[in-house]
């Protein structure tokens, strides 16, 4: 019989007790071009699952990174032939503004391999992710090779977290999500410390 599932994980029990690995897979996938979906959470649930007996943790893993990885390189896809314009027209339902997506091609222009890995982790990143990228013109290769690591640390660690915590993973995941935060944080001032860094240049140049 399946564990119940606390908190955050609750709804998602029906999703998986009825598709099983075919909920996994989806939600992972469609989360990872652009549609706001949970797949951080269904992930999880799914490890809870796995440890219970009900699910295999392999096939969960190696399912959830497959969706990843093929549901960002569609993203990826969408952004280099669609364009900014694409982005610009139907970015604000997934919450991309034409303002994010300026700062976050900026940001991709300077730091690109190691913020494909980095927004895995991070909730509005991982969703915009690909498509930022094709838009900026990362080489493909160079998008996949970063972003099949990201998906492996991701779901390398969500999974290991929940099959070893089982149903207790609902205080783990507040855990994980209040020093989350802080990594926010910390990407925050990064952030406003290169812009300062870059206007400092430019004022010394223009002097």
């Amino acid at each position: 019989m399946a564990p119940p599932l606390p908190g955050p994980l609750a709804h998602l029990a029906p999703l998986l007790s009825h598709y099983g690995y075919w909920a996994v897979g989806g939600v992972v996938f469609v989360e990872d071009f652009g549609v706001p979906a949970p797949g951080e959470t269904i992930l999880i649930a799914a490890g809870v699952y796995a440890g219970a007996g009900q699910l295999d943790v392999v096939a969960v893993a190696l399912i959830a990174f497959a969706a990843a990885v093929v549901g960002d390189n569609i993203g990826y896809l969408v952004g280099h032939f669609g364009g900014r314009a694409f982005v610009h027209r139907w970015g604000r339902y997934i919450f991309l503004t034409p303002e994010r997506f300026a700062k976050a091609e900026q940001f991709f222009g300077r730091h690109g391999g190691k913020i494909v890995v980095v927004a895995r982790f991070v909730e509005g990143l991982r969703q915009a992710n690909g498509i930022i990228a094709g838009t900026t013109g990362m080489h493909w290769l160079r998008f996949l090779a970063f972003n099949a690591l990201g998906a492996a640390l991701w779901v390398g660690l969500w999974v290991s977290l929940a099959y070893a915590a089982g149903t207790h993973i609902g205080t783990v995941y507040d855990e994980v999500r209040r020093y989350e935060v802080y990594v926010l944080v910390v990407l925050g001032v990064l952030v406003v410390a290169l812009i300062v860094r870059h206007l400092l240049r430019r004022r010394r140049r223009e002097d």
